[in-house]
């Protein structure tokens, strides 16, 4: 059985729990550890029920809270070599290096990352499985390469960035350099885009769809509900998105 939550998502945070068997992961902490120990409790975990943090790149917002919490429970941190590069806060922390190319195990859990366009330095996504069912994590990406579909593509779950609305990006608040960055190719998927590459991959065994990553200043979680359900033909009832704060609930794969 394999099942997942998000402790938050968005600019302020983010951080989601994989779970597999009696393995269970977290995927980056962008919060701060009273925080973060809070949002594990809302959703019945400890940190010591944690068997390893993987994160997907440097940006605070993802790594942000891992070296404390890794440091306080002695959690093994996993991350690519050019994260670790770029993390100036390691000291104390036990990491494994991975390769954004090649998979690994913890556990009960099959990982499987993978390379994405993202104004880091050596960002990378994950597909999580154990063997029968599969979660495919996306988020923090400027485009959908042909390698991010093959990756997602026959997932029984996708935990998918729908970040901003275009227009609302182009007619909000941010200066330009930061509108430019948002929704260039190596910045975040808008919600066409994200809604385009769910129409374009395998969806046939999908049980489960989280739109996360979502703009509180350049999106409404109405627009990109109403885009992903297009794209699989379904009501928007029927997906989730993860919330800043309230993140989101269990959510089990049968």
């Amino acid at each position: 059985m394999m099942r997942f939550a998000y402790l938050g998502s968005g600019s302020k945070g983010n951080a989601a729990v994989i779970e597999a068997g009696k393995t269970r992961v977290l995927l980056d902490c962008g919060f701060g550890l009273r925080d973060t120990e809070r949002r594990l409790q809302r959703l019945g975990l400890a940190p010591d029920d944690l068997a390893a943090i993987l994160v997907t790149h440097e940006h605070d917002d993802h790594l942000g809270g891992v070296a404390r919490l890794a440091r306080r429970h002695q959690i093994p941190v996993w991350l690519t070599s050019g994260t670790l590069r770029a993390w100036r806060d390691a000291t104390g922390v036990t990491t494994r290096v991975i390769s954004p190319h090649e998979a690994f195990v913890i556990d009960d859990l099959q990982i499987q990352p993978y390379p994405v366009p993202h104004d880091a330095q050596e960002p990378c996504q994950y597909v999580f499985g154990d063997g029968a069912q599969r979660i495919g994590v996306l988020s923090d990406t400027g485009m959908a390469t042909p390698h991010i579909r093959a990756n997602l593509s026959a997932c029984d779950a996708l935990l998918i960035e729908f970040n901003h609305d275009v227009d609302m990006l182009e007619n909000g608040p941010y200066p330009d350099s930061l509108k430019r960055r948002v929704g260039g190719e190596r910045g975040h998927l808008s919600n066409r885009q994200a809604a385009d590459l769910l129409a374009s991959i395998d969806c046939s065994r999908l049980r489960h769809l989280a739109l996360a990553h979502l703009s509180e200043t350049n999106n409404r979680p109405e627009l990109a509900l109403a885009l992903a359900a297009e794209a699989l033909g379904c009501t928007p009832d029927w997906l989730n998105c993860a919330e800043q704060d309230a993140g989101l609930d269990w959510r089990q794969l049968s």
